[in-house]
């Protein structure tokens, strides 16, 4: 196995290609101007660009760049190497990003930098350790990141017979809409309205089912201004009229 790490080089000289590994682009001193995919950034000391495996990208440096270049191993390597770190190491791959370094990871680089790494044991172990590092700030970043589906949930509860905006729900989520959106259907598979819906039409059927409520007063209660719209939205999501939930049809 070759090394996975080495020392390189920058300069003027505008490089561009591909390959069918990912590459982590470690600054040491200098700027590169990083292009991956279409998307701009500069690697400097305490910084990484992220190349995913198969992406086009661009780099040079007016001024001349050193930069530590971890070529990722196969699949097997980071299987036998990474253990609970897997998973994270994955996702960090996929995407292209800019990444700031914390000072321990900082300090790792340049120890790699000034130690023999074409020795296979440090050169290997070195980029096992920083890819588990990478991947553990992945994985707490990934977490902290997920929407507050309770607090989402138990909003829609508490206003389900009142209009819902998208806007409220982003603001819970301390984003904006547009962001939102797109977290949303990411994490859940459905738009927010469409979520919201569901919630309102789950909510209706456990009043239908729990309650002597009458059909009329839980439309309302789930946000529907006439118990005919409420009826036809029941048999579309659940595929039963609001009397069949109830057994009296």
């Amino acid at each position: 196995m070759s090394s996975p790490l080495s020392l390189r080089h920058y300069s003027h000289e505008l490089l561009s290609h591909s390959h069918d590994h990912a590459q982590l682009v470690f600054g040491l001193s200098g700027l590169l101007d990083f292009e991956i995919a279409g998307r701009g950034s500069q690697v400097t000391r305490q910084t990484l660009a992220v190349v995913p495996s198969d992406a086009q990208h661009a780099c040079g440096s007016r001024r001349g760049s050193q930069c530590l270049v971890l070529d990722v191993p196969s699949e097997y390597w980071l299987q036998q190497q990474l253990g609970r770190h897997l998973d994270a190491t994955r996702r960090l791959l996929e995407k292209p990003a800019a990444v700031s370094l914390n000072p321990a990871q900082s300090q790792l680089v340049s120890w790699l930098a000034a130690s023999p790494i074409n020795d296979p044991v440090i050169a290997q172990q070195g980029a096992a350790l920083l890819l588990a590092s990478l991947a553990n700030d992945h994985s707490a970043a990934h977490i902290a990141k997920r929407l507050p589906l309770a607090a989402l949930d138990a909003h829609i509860d508490r206003h389900a017979a009142h209009p819902l905006q998208v806007s409220d729900l982003a603001r819970l989520s301390g984003l904006s809409a547009a962001r939102f959106h797109v977290r949303f259907l990411a994490e859940t598979g459905q738009t927010p309205m469409d979520y919201v819906r569901s919630r309102r039409l789950q909510l209706a059927r456990q009043l239908l089912q729990g309650s002597n409520l009458a059909i009329g007063e839980i439309a309302a209660r789930v946000g529907y201004s006439s118990q005919s719209a409420f009826s036809a939205a029941l048999s579309r999501h659940l595929g039963v009229t609001p009397r069949q939930l109830r057994g009296t049809d």
